[in-house]
C-alpha cells in the first residue's frame, strides 16, 4: 500500500520547518512561532494589510491581528500608514525581521542542498516544479 499523500508532503515539510527554526533558535531569534512565521512569511515587500494576511495564511483576521501583534512586539515587524488608504495601515518587516530573513533562507537552502544530493538534480527540479503547479490550485491569492 502506497504511503499517504498527506504523510508524503508533511513529513518533508516539518522537517524544514524544525531545521528553519533550529536555525533561527541558534542566531538567537527564539522567540517566533511557527503560527507567527507563517504569517510574517506573507508579508509583501512594500507591506501587507492585516486582511490581506490573515486571508494569505487563511486565519480569522482576529487570528492575524494577534500573530501581528506578538510580532510587533518582538521586534520582526511593524505597522505604519498606507499611503494609499488614510484610514488603512500596512504591516512591513522590521528590524529584527530583515535580521531573521537571511538565518532563515540559509537554513533552507541548506535543506535544499541536502535533499538534492539524496534525490539527484532531475528529481529535485521535477519536485519544485510539480510543487510549483500545485501551488497555482491550493494558493490562488499568490
Amino acid at each position: 500500500m502506497p504511503d499517504d499523500l498527506g504523510l508524503l508532503l508533511y513529513l518533508p515539510h516539518r522537517e524544514l520547518e524544525n531545521r528553519v527554526f533550529a536555525a533561527l533558535a541558534a542566531a538567537g531569534f527564539d522567540d517566533v512561532t511557527p503560527a507567527q512565521a507563517r504569517v510574517f512569511h506573507r508579508i509583501d515587500r512594500d507591506g501587507s494589510r492585516l486582511t490581506e494576511l490573515a486571508e494569505a495564511a487563511r486565519i480569522t483576521k482576529q487570528t492575524a491581528g494577534f500573530l501581528v501583534d506578538q510580532l510587533e512586539r518582538a521586534g520582526y515587524v511593524e505597522r505604519g500608514p498606507d499611503p494609499t488608504d488614510a484610514r488603512a495601515r500596512l504591516i512591513r518587516v522590521a528590524g529584527r525581521g530583515r535580521a531573521a530573513i537571511p538565518v532563515c533562507l540559509a537554513a533552507a537552502a541548506e535543506v535544499e542542498r541536502e535533499w538534492t544530493a539524496h534525490l539527484g538534480r532531475p528529481r529535485m527540479a521535477a519536485l519544485l516544479d510539480a510543487l510549483t503547479r500545485l501551488r497555482e490550485i491550493t494558493d490562488p491569492g499568490r
